[in-house]
């Protein structure tokens, strides 16, 4: 009878410690959260607007040199349907 208080005891207690440690590891998570912000450095709004330029400048770049790919194929092909037709 003894032992069985004890396995008891014993379950309880690590019932309580698995319940315990649920709400602190959601607060230690949003405390590190937190901390973790405060290291990252956030970008000048100069940096911002020069990133965003080389940004819409590649893209730009890279929609002119498809549409000039696009373009010289439908030629291409144009070209080889009316020969053979």
């Amino acid at each position: 009878m003894a032992d069985k208080k004890s396995a008891l005891k014993a379950e309880n207690k690590a019932a309580k410690k698995t319940q315990a440690k649920k709400p602190n590891r959601v607060v230690k998570y949003f405390k590190d959260l937190k901390s973790e912000f405060k290291k990252v450095v956030w970008p000048s709004k100069k940096t911002v607007i020069n990133n965003t330029g080389a940004v819409l400048a590649a893209m730009i770049v890279s929609g002119v040199a498809i549409w000039g790919l696009d373009t010289a194929f439908a030629y291409l092909l144009k070209g080889l349907l009316s020969m053979a037709g």
